[in-house]
C-alpha cells in the first residue's frame, strides 16, 4: 500500500473507540500497536481496516462493522429456527432486526440460553464448523445427588450410541437434597449431547442452559433479550475462527 492509500492508523483506532487520535499516537509511540503481526514503530502508517489485522496490546481490533452480530438469551419453548411451519415461537420473534439472520448452533426447544445470530454467512459457517473446535459451556441441573465416581466417569468420557464423548471440563457447582448443578464445557455439536451424557451416568437433566460460546458469555442478559457483540468479543471470535 502506498503512502497516499488507506486510512491513517490513529484514525482507525479512534473510530474503533480505542482512544482519541492523540492517545492512539501515544499507543503507537509505546509500541503497543501491531499491523499484520508487525509492531508499528512510526507515526503516519496507513492501513486498510477491512483487510489488515490490527491489534492493540495483543487484542484484535475488528474491522468496521458491515454485518450484524447478536447474542440472544433463548427462552424455553422457543424453536431454534428463524421460521416454523407449525407456527411455534421462533428466534425471529425475539429480535427487532428484519435482516435475514443465521443462527449459529441450535438449542433444543427445552433448552435455554446463548445463541449467536448474524447476517455474516462465512462467520456463521466457521463458528459452527467442528474443525475450529469452538467450546460451548452449559449449566446443567440434573436429578439426584451426583457422587464423585459419576463425576469422574463424566470427566473420563462416556460412550453414547453414536460414539464416545469426553467433555473439555466438568465443574461441580452445587449439590442439593435431590439435585446437582454442573457446569459442562465441550466442543461437541452432536444432538442433545449433554442430556445424553447425563442419562449415561444415571442423572437425567432437569434444566439446561448454554452460558457461553467461546469467549462470549451470557452474563446478565435477561431471558428473551438480545445485544450486539462487543468489540472485544468480536475480535476474539474472529481470531478463533481465523477470519
Amino acid at each position: 500500500m502506498s503512502d497516499d492509500q488507506g486510512v491513517r492508523l490513529q484514525k482507525v483506532l479512534a473510530a474503533a473507540g480505542i482512544a482519541s487520535r492523540r492517545a492512539a499516537e501515544q499507543l503507537i509511540d509505546e509500541r503497543r500497536v501491531e499491523v499484520n503481526g508487525q509492531v508499528v514503530v512510526e507515526q503516519g502508517r496507513r492501513v486498510d481496516p477491512e483487510r489488515d489485522t490490527i491489534r492493540v496490546d495483543g487484542s484484535r481490533i475488528p474491522p468496521p462493522r458491515r454485518h450484524l452480530y447478536l447474542v440472544l438469551n433463548k427462552p424455553l419453548g422457543v424453536v431454534s429456527t428463524m421460521e416454523d411451519p407449525e407456527g411455534r415461537p421462533t428466534l425471529t420473534d425475539l429480535v427487532p432486526h428484519r435482516e435475514r439472520l443465521f443462527h449459529v448452533g441450535r438449542l433444543d426447544t427445552d433448552t435455554e440460553g446463548l445463541i449467536v445470530l448474524t447476517n455474516h454467512g462465512e462467520f456463521a459457517h466457521r463458528l459452527a464448523h467442528p474443525s475450529y473446535e469452538v467450546s460451548k459451556t452449559y449449566l446443567a441441573e440434573v436429578e439426584g445427588v451426583m457422587e464423585n465416581h459419576a463425576l469422574k466417569r463424566l470427566e473420563k468420557g462416556v460412550t453414547l450410541d453414536d460414539g464416545p464423548v469426553r467433555p473439555d471440563k466438568i465443574r461441580l457447582v452445587q449439590r442439593g437434597a435431590d439435585r446437582t448443578l454442573l457446569e459442562v464445557t465441550l466442543h461437541e455439536g452432536r444432538n442433545r449431547v449433554v442430556r445424553r451424557m447425563m442419562d449415561a451416568v444415571g442423572h437425567p437433566v432437569r434444566r439446561l442452559s448454554r452460558t457461553a460460546i467461546g469467549p462470549i458469555r451470557l452474563g446478565r442478559l435477561k431471558v428473551g433479550q438480545s445485544r450486539e457483540l462487543t468489540r472485544e468479543e468480536l475480535g476474539a471470535l474472529l481470531d478463533l475462527i481465523e477470519l
